[in-house]
């Protein structure tokens, strides 16, 4: 399947796309929530977005059809009945499938909210019924057609808020994994390995393995790499900090290592990312 160029920012809708989008200048109960916006698309090829500079936490629920989203420097078909989240300051993309239909539902956070702080969450795609959150988005967008009244908006946006939790709190809700990462992110440049890891959730190493992938969907290694290179990639928009100074905060003594899986996970080398950011 052909993909499309990721090496710049790219939003193409399409005349056969319908977006239905509230955003937080128009209601106040989605600022206040610290949500930019939300919405729900029709969508059909050639709808494409790139995201190289994603400043707030995305959210987007597959309703129905099929398309695919970048991930974790992957591809994935996403497919109905599944969610992706993706934090901020990673690269981001999502496309549909040519002669296919894809009906999605997205939450776009504000970079001041609680989803889009550094390192609260690491890229995911999990299992989500969104039918209730697409109602929700399309009854506070005809509110907002109507007589807006505040105290609905309220309500509405109350309703887009607990699924959103019901979604991205249970990722850090796993009793034994909780200590495993707030450690690993208090202490990145750790040379940490899995038995490490697996002490610290009081387990084995085999079945850390089989906790981290039910929980987020990757292994123990690939959930430490994720912290680092989102935590970089947080310093390097962020920061003036000299990229060695950066590799070495975050883990990696070797800096060709460093480039090379912060290439592979956001689709840039660390150097193109900052002037991208500049």
């Amino acid at each position: 399947m052909k993909h499309p160029d990721i090496s710049q920012e790219t939003h193409v809708l399409g005349d056969a796309t319908v977006q239905t989008v509230v955003r937080a200048e128009q209601c106040d109960a989605l600022a206040a929530r610290h949500i930019a916006h939300v919405a729900v698309v029709d969508a059909a090829a050639p709808y494409t977005v790139v995201r190289t500079n994603l400043s707030g936490a995305f959210m987007q629920v597959c309703l129905s059809g099929e398309g695919q989203t970048l991930l974790d420097g992957r591809w994935y078909t996403h497919k109905p009945g599944s969610v992706s989240f993706a934090p901020a300051h990673v690269l981001h993309a999502f496309h549909c499938v040519p002669g296919k239909r894809w009906r999605l539902a997205w939450v776009r956070f504000r970079p001041d909210s609680v989803r889009s702080v550094d390192g609260a969450l690491a890229p995911t795609m999990s299992p989500f019924d969104g039918q209730v959150l697409e109602h929700a988005i399309l009854g506070l967008h005809g509110e907002m057609l109507g007589a807006a009244d505040p105290g609905t908006c309220v309500v509405w946006v109350d309703v887009i808020e607990r699924y959103v939790a019901r979604l991205l709190e249970p990722l850090q809700r796993e009793p034994r994994l909780v200590p495993v990462w707030n450690a690993v992110k208090a202490d990145l440049a750790r040379d940490w390995t899995l038995a490490d890891l697996a002490s610290l959730a009081n387990t084995s190493e085999e079945h850390l393995r089989r906790l981290c992938q039910k929980s987020l969907g990757r292994s123990p290694g690939r959930q430490l790499a994720t912290l680092r290179i989102a935590h970089a990639a947080h310093l390097l928009a962020t920061s003036d900090d000299k990229i060695e100074a950066i590799a070495r905060s975050v883990g990696y003594v070797n800096p060709f290592a460093f480039s090379n899986t912060f290439k592979r996970l956001t689709g840039f080398r660390p150097s193109d990312y900052r002037m991208r950011h500049l």
